[in-house]
């Protein structure tokens, strides 16, 4: 089951944390896998470890939020039939303490870099009669998460956009689907503690991960393994949801 063999994905942001989780995955299970990431020498590392774990993987530099690079890319990729839109960034702060410059840039990754993506692959997927689109969204497109207006918006509008894409491709065979991670564990998470409470991170690691009332913050491999299903031929019946990963964070936390 969840086989992959004969498959290409293209997976954004796969160059750490849940991309490169998922992106190990999939070539595990058999996809040659196209690792697209503004990090090119991490998408490299990621490509090595896959290649020599069996895979077939190849990294590719580029920047999700310049429509001409990413038209370029899928351009010298060829027919793939998976697309995963990993690629993301964070901000911290109300909205009034938000600068239009980081407003601007969390809307150019997140959202327009997922359409951006998506306006590549689609016509591709309808000449092909099928396709497989995973968008990583966040708990925070269900619920208001305290000083993270930039990022809510972000990945309330990639929530939407899954549903619409999800709609307007059903009669081409596209299935469209979204995740909507609480907080998994991950470098940029150490690395936010780090920076924002020097001194406290033991304390500080202990607090975020029993935000979650399972009492642990997520792993990347569990978020890759939801990702293997919903794009694998298995869930071919899955279309235009999201499902969130989160410990009970939506719906136990009270």
């Amino acid at each position: 089951m969840f086989s992959l063999n004969n498959k290409s994905a293209v997976i954004t942001g796969g160059g750490s944390g849940i991309g490169k989780a998922i992106a190990k995955l999939f070539a595990k299970q058999g996809a040659t896998v196209h690792i697209v990431e503004l990090n090119k020498a991490n998408a490299d590392d990621v490509v090595t470890e896959i290649v020599a774990e069996g895979g077939l993987a190849k990294a590719y530099g580029c920047n999700v939020s310049i429509q001409q690079q990413v038209k370029e890319i899928f351009g010298s990729i060829g027919k793939f039939e998976i697309l995963v839109n990993c690629a993301g960034i964070a901000h911290v702060g109300k909205a009034d303490a938000t600068t239009e410059e980081d407003f601007d840039r969390v809307y150019s990754v997140n959202v327009k870099g997922t359409y951006n993506c998506l306006h590549e692959a689609l016509p591709q997927f309808k000449a092909n009669g099928s396709g497989a689109i995973l968008n990583i969204a966040s708990i925070a497109a269900w619920v208001g998460i305290s000083d993270r207006f930039a990022y809510s918006m972000s990945k309330g509008a990639v929530f939407a956009m899954t549903l619409s894409v999800a709609r307007d491709y059903m009669a081409d065979g596209i299935r469209c689907n979204s995740i909507s991670p609480a907080r998994v564990h991950t470098p940029f998470v150490d690395g936010f503690i780090a920076k924002n409470y020097p001194g406290k991170e033991a304390e500080m690691f202990e607090k975020l991960s029993k935000s979650q009332p399972i009492g642990r913050m997520g792993k990347v491999e569990e978020v890759a393994s939801l990702a293997l299903f919903l794009c694998s031929d298995e869930a071919g019946f899955i279309t235009g949801n999201d499902y969130p990963i989160d410990g009970g964070f939506i719906k136990l936390n009270n």
